[in-house]
């Protein structure tokens, strides 16, 4: 009995070191399932072997589970469920352990997604909102188009009618159209909440580049309400007319032998700009100016560039109203000059006496300055180039003539363009003073092509009046 005994001892002792190098083998490769299978297996056989002696010593194969090695800790945490602090009882990692893993991490990570795109959605969002303020009404447009503008109501100055103001809601214009944006600026339309949402447009669309101070300064000479009216003299005229009638006279090649000039001087407002010269060529433009449009910019260039065809300056006469178009800060510094009967303080034109462009009479009533709302109203629904989507998108903006044209188009009841850009220009010299031929230049900063399409729809809607050569050869058959 005692040797049955002993073999019992010595068999249990045997199967303990096996399970012992065995449980050694699956701690050194955590994730072979086999060892641990076969280890419950044996571990069953030798505990019905051995519970059947009362008097035997029981085998044991609890255990405080073993650290793994720091290298292999991250892996084994993530393949081996880990007993808690109560029970350390090594369970054997299976399928069904490891998609609860694998489905837990994926719960988190999904739970990450999810706030992650919340979050980027709640950005979008407030970002979209953002944008929408400021593009308002467009919420798909970039900041610089800014299709919002400072509105105010100007009642019609005659009853006409068959004014372009009553032609414009029956035409495929008619959703272009804000009759209630300011065509000039005077000392009304400052204020610093205008200037804060006007200095983010540059050039003639705002006010960027300025300061508040300089803009103060020149339009603060611009006090009479009749500074923000273009046809300011309407009511002194001594006129039977119930419709304004206007020419708007460009300097293009088409005029040249027109015989037009008694025609344009018979309208009751005549506009030009820049190169206007007019000595010599009256059986064809003219001889009146009431509105003369310019830049700073673009009348220097008028006087280096046409000298030798006679222009040394702007038309002057006592109907003559100059209307300066705002490119840069030169031209309220020209401005506020010729108002005050001063120098130009600073600037390219510093120390130059307005009274060589203006002449020596000057009078403030006379000057009158583009709103940069207009301008910007006028690329935005008229003139919207594809170059605004190009990095030459900041300079860009309609031609001075296009700015004049539309201008008198937004202010008089009937308008007639001459010397504009007809779709036959290659058949004519740039200017209707050229002394011999020049093609017509094209620049990046204006879209001459589309402002020509632009004339042609407004003459076939009925809401000007276009010149074209083809009108004269028609009258003389």
């Amino acid at each position: 009995m005692a040797l049955q005994r002993r073999l019992l001892v010595g068999l249990g002792t045997a199967s303990s070191l096996l399970l012992l190098y065995l449980l050694c083998l699956n701690l050194e490769s955590p994730l072979n399932v086999a060892p641990l299978r076969n280890l419950q297996v044996l571990v069953s056989h030798v505990q019905s072997q051995t519970h059947s002696f009362s008097d035997s010593a029981e085998v044991s194969f609890s255990s405080t589970k073993p650290e793994p090695s720091p290298e292999l800790q991250e892996e084994t945490q993530s393949t081996v469920s880990t007993s808690t602090a109560k029970s350390t009882t090594i369970k054997p990692t299976t399928a069904a352990t490891t998609t609860e893993a694998t489905e837990a991490t994926e719960a988190t990570e999904a739970t990450k997604a999810t706030k992650a795109t919340k979050a980027t959605k709640a950005t979008e969002a407030t970002e979209a909102t953002e944008a929408t303020k400021a593009t308002a009404p467009g919420a798909t447009e970039p900041p610089f188009i800014g299709d919002v503008y400072f509105s105010e109501e100007v009642p019609p100055l005659t009853d006409c009618p068959q004014s372009v103001r009553s032609r414009v809601p029956h035409s495929d214009f008619r959703g272009r159209f804000k009759p209630d944006v300011p065509v000039l600026q005077w000392s009304r339309h400052l204020s610093p909440d205008q200037y804060q949402r006007l200095k983010q447009y540059p050039g003639a669309h705002g006010w960027g580049g300025l300061s508040y101070q300089t803009l103060e300064d020149t339009l603060s000479v611009l006090d009479s309400p009749l500074s923000g009216r273009l046809l300011d003299d309407w009511s002194k005229r001594s006129n039977v007319s119930r419709c304004i009638r206007c020419a708007v006279v460009g300097n293009g090649g088409i005029l040249k032998n027109s015989k037009k000039g008694h025609e344009i001087d018979q309208h009751h407002y005549v506009f030009r700009t820049n190169g206007a010269v007019i000595k010599g060529f009256e059986s064809d433009v003219g001889s009146r100016t009431t509105h003369y449009t310019f830049s700073t910019n673009t009348l220097r260039n008028s006087l280096r560039s046409y000298s030798r065809a006679g222009y040394s300056a702007p038309p002057q006469s006592q109907e003559t109203r100059y209307v300066f178009l705002p490119d840069h800060d030169r031209d309220y510094l020209l401005m506020k000059a010729a108002a005050t009967g001063s120098r130009v303080a600073t600037g390219p034109e510093s120390n130059v006496d307005p009274a060589q462009f203006f002449g020596s009479d000057m009078l403030k009533e006379k000057l009158k300055m583009y709103h940069p709302d207009f301008i910007r109203y006028l690329r935005n629904r008229f003139l919207r180039s594809k170059t605004l989507t190009t990095k030459y998108k900041n300079i860009y903006r309609p031609s001075t003539g296009a700015v004049m044209l539309l201008a008198a188009l937004h202010s008089c009841d009937q308008v007639s363009a001459y010397g504009f850009m007809t779709p036959d220009y290659m058949k004519y010299s740039d200017h209707y003073f050229d002394k011999t031929f020049h093609a017509v230049g094209f620049f990046i900063n204006h879209d001459l092509r589309m402002e020509m399409s632009l004339w042609q729809q407004l003459h076939q809607a009925g809401l000007i009046h276009l010149y074209m050569h083809q009108d004269q050869d028609q009258n003389q058959v």
